[in-house]
C-alpha cells in the first residue's frame, strides 16, 4: 500500500530533523549527559517537527544500544516503539480525548511500571485543546510524575495553555524551517522517490510551505502524480502563481493596464485557482519589493527564493514605495470582503480596478501621493491629464436649415396669430426647430505651461508637483478655470498662499488681472433646463414671433 511521502521520510533520528538544530543539541546532550526532565512542553507552528521530535525522544530514552543521544531503531524496543506493539509509549490526541475522565484514566495508568521498556512515556498531541477541568486533573501528576514516566506535551497554540502547566515542563520553541533548507530536503526526497523535480520547483513548493516540511511533502506528492515535477506543473497541481504569472500580473498593475490584469484573473478563474490564494501571493510579491525598492543593502536572503532580485528591481522602476503600500491595502481590504463575498470572482475583478486606478484616499500621506507622483514623473510614465467636460460645440453642417419665403406658411395679418394658426394652414406642430446655439467649449490656456515653470521654488513642492502631474488650465467665460483630478490637488491649489502666488504669476503672464477659479473635473455647474419652455420658444422662432424671455 502506498504510503504518503511525509510519513515515508518521517526522521528517525535527531540528525535527520531539519531546521531545529538548537532543539535536537540540546536534547542529545541532556541524553548523553542523563539529565531528563520528567516533562517536555513542543510549540510551535504546523509540520515543524514536533510530533517526529517526540517520537524519537521517545525511542532514544528507551533504547538499548543509543548512538551520541539518537535511538539505534535497530534494538527490540526501538523496532517496538516504531511498529506500535510497545504499550508503554502512548500517544494522546488531546482534541478527541480532552475530558476530565480521560485525564483521570491517564493518570491511572502511570502508576504502573513499564512492562517492556525503561520508561512510561506520554505524548499528549495538540494539548491545549484539554479542557479546563483536565488540566487541572493533570497539574499534579505532571509536577510530581513517578520516576518511570515521561510527558511530552506538543501544541501549535502556546498561549491557550495555563500558565500552571507551562511552569511544569522545560518548553522547547520550533521555528519555521527556512525555504533553502525545504528546497535541499525536498530533492533529496525526490531523488530518493525517482521523482524528476526541477530546483525551480523546490524553490517555488519551498515558499508556499511557509515553514512547514510536512505541507512540503504533501504539496510535492500532489505535483508528482503527473510525472515529472516543474513549476508549471507545481502551479498547475496546486492551483497558484507561479514566478512569471505574478511579476506579469505585477506589471499590467504598475502600468494600469486594467483590460489585461482582468484577463489574467479570468485565466486563473478558469485554471481553477483560489483568487483569494492569489492575491495573498500577490502580497508575498509586494513584501519583497519593498524590501527590494527600499533596503540600501543586499537584502537577496531575505525575499523568497521564487523572484530574482534582479526581476524585482525592474518591478520597483517607477513605483514608488507608497504605491506598494497602498496595493497592500486593498488587497488586504478585498481579501477581508472575499471571505463572506457571493461571487469572490466579482470581488476579486474590482480589486484588480481599484489597483489600476488608485485615488488620493488610498496612500496613507499626502507626502506618499506627491511621491508616487513624482515616481511617475522620473520615470515618464505618461499621465492622463482629464480634459473640460464641457459641451462640444455644434457644427454648422448639423444645424437645420432655416426656412425660406418659399416655405413659410402664411400668416394672417396679425403678427400676434396664436401658433395653432401654423396648424390650420396645414403645418404640423411637431415641425423641426433649430435648436439654441450650444455653449462654446472652453479653450485650452496655452500659458499653462509657463505658469508651472514660473511657480516653480515659488509654492509648496507637494501643490506645484499635484497641479503639474494632476491640473490644468481652461479660459471659461472670461475667468481662468484650474481642473484638477482629483480633491487632494484642488484643495492643495485653494490654499490661500498658493492661490495668492498663483494670482500673480497669471497677472504677470496675461498682462492684466484674471478671475481665477479652482474645480475637481466632473464639478461643473449644470444648468437646469425646462423642456416644455424650451419647446415653445424652439416653435415661435420658427415662425419668426419674438419672443422676450425673462
Amino acid at each position: 500500500m502506498y504510503q504518503a511521502l511525509y510519513r515515508k521520510w518521517r526522521p528517525q533520528t535527531f540528525a535527520d530533523v531539519i531546521g531545529q538544530q538548537h532543539i535536537t543539541d540540546t536534547l542529545r546532550a541532556q541524553l548523553q549527559s542523563g539529565r531528563l526532565s520528567h516533562a517536555y512542553l513542543f510549540t510551535g507552528t504546523r509540520g515543524t517537527g514536533k510530533t517526529t521530535c517526540a517520537k524519537i525522544l521517545a525511542r532514544a530514552v528507551n533504547c538499548e544500544h543509543p548512538v551520541n543521544g539518537d535511538p539505534c531503531n535497530e534494538c527490540a524496543a526501538c523496532r517496538g516503539i516504531l511498529d506500535g506493539s510497545v504499550l508503554d509509549v502512548t500517544e494522546i490526541d488531546a482534541a478527541s480525548n480532552n475530558g476530565v475522565d480521560n485525564i483521570r484514566d491517564l493518570r491511572d495508568e502511570t502508576r504502573y511500571t513499564p512492562a517492556q521498556v525503561k520508561k512510561r512515556v506520554f505524548i499528549i498531541d495538540e494539548v491545549h485543546m484539554l479542557s479546563i477541568g483536565a488540566f487541572n486533573a493533570l497539574l499534579k501528576t505532571l509536577e510530581e510524575p513517578p520516576e518511570h514516566v515521561l510527558f511530552i506535551l506538543a501544541t501549535t497554540e502556546l498561549h491557550k495553555v495555563p500558565a500552571t502547566i507551562l511552569s511544569r515542563c522545560q518548553r522547547f520553541d520550533f521555528r519555521r524551517i527556512g525555504a533553502e533548507d525545504i528546497a535541499r530536503r525536498l530533492l533529496d526526497v525526490a531523488a530518493g522517490e525517482g521523482i524528476e523535480l526541477t530546483e525551480g520547483a523546490a524553490r517555488l513548493i519551498a515558499r508556499l510551505a511557509d515553514g512547514a516540511m510536512r505541507d512540503a511533502l504533501s504539496m510535492l506528492d500532489r505535483a508528482a502524480a503527473a510525472g515529472a515535477v516543474d513549476e508549471q506543473a507545481v502551479t498547475a497541481a496546486l492551483g497558484v502563481l507561479g514566478q512569471d504569472d505574478g511579476i506579469r500580473l505585477a506589471e499590467h498593475l504598475k502600468t494600469g493596464d486594467l483590460a489585461a490584469a482582468v484577463s489574467l484573473i479570468d485565466d486563473y478563474y478558469n485554471a481553477g485557482r483560489d483568487l483569494a490564494s492569489v492575491y495573498d501571493q500577490m502580497l508575498g510579491l509586494i513584501r519583497d519589493a519593498l524590501l527590494v525598492g527600499t533596503s540600501k543593502t543586499d537584502v537577496s536572503a531575505l525575499i523568497s527564493p521564487a523572484y530574482s532580485v534582479k526581476s524585482l528591481q525592474k518591478l520597483c522602476d517607477g513605483l514608488a514605495s507608497s504605491t506598494l503600500i497602498a496595493w497592500s491595502r486593498v488587497i488586504g481590504e478585498a481579501l477581508d470582503r472575499m471571505r463572506s463575498a457571493a461571487n469572490r470572482r466579482v470581488e476579486a475583478e474590482l480589486c484588480a480596478v481599484r489597483l489600476c486606478s488608485l485615488g488620493a484616499e488610498q496612500y496613507d500621506t499626502l507626502g506618499g501621493r506627491v511621491e508616487a507622483l513624482e515616481e511617475k514623473l522620473k520615470h515618464g510614465v505618461p499621465i492622463v491629464a482629464v480634459s473640460a467636460q464641457t459641451a462640444p460645440a455644434r457644427r454648422a453642417d448639423d444645424m437645420p436649415p432655416p426656412p425660406g419665403d418659399a416655405d413659410a406658411p402664411p400668416l394672417p395679418d396679425d403678427g400676434d396669430a396664436p401658433l395653432w394658426a401654423a396648424e390650420e394652414a396645414g403645418q404640423s406642430a411637431s415641425a423641426p426647430q433649430p435648436e439654441a446655439a450650444a455653449k462654446p467649449a472652453a479653450a485650452v490656456w496655452p500659458q499653462w505651461p509657463q505658469l508651472l515653470e514660473n511657480l516653480t521654488g515659488k509654492i509648496n513642492t507637494g501643490a506645484h508637483t499635484n497641479l503639474k502631474l494632476s491640473a490644468k488650465a481652461v479660459l471659461e467665460d472670461g475667468a481662468l478655470v484650474i481642473l484638477c483630478e482629483d480633491g487632494i490637488t484642488a484643495m492643495l491649489a485653494k490654499a490661500e498662499p498658493t492661490m495668492k502666488v498663483i494670482r500673480a504669476q497669471v497677472e504677470a503672464l496675461a498682462g492684466a488681472p484674471l478671475k481665477i477659479k479652482v474645480r475637481e473635473a466632473g464639478d461643473e455647474p449644470k444648468v437646469q433646463k425646462n423642456a416644455a419652455v424650451d419647446e415653445i420658444i424652439g416653435r415661435a422662432k420658427a415662425f419668426d414671433i419674438q419672443v422676450k424671455e425673462l
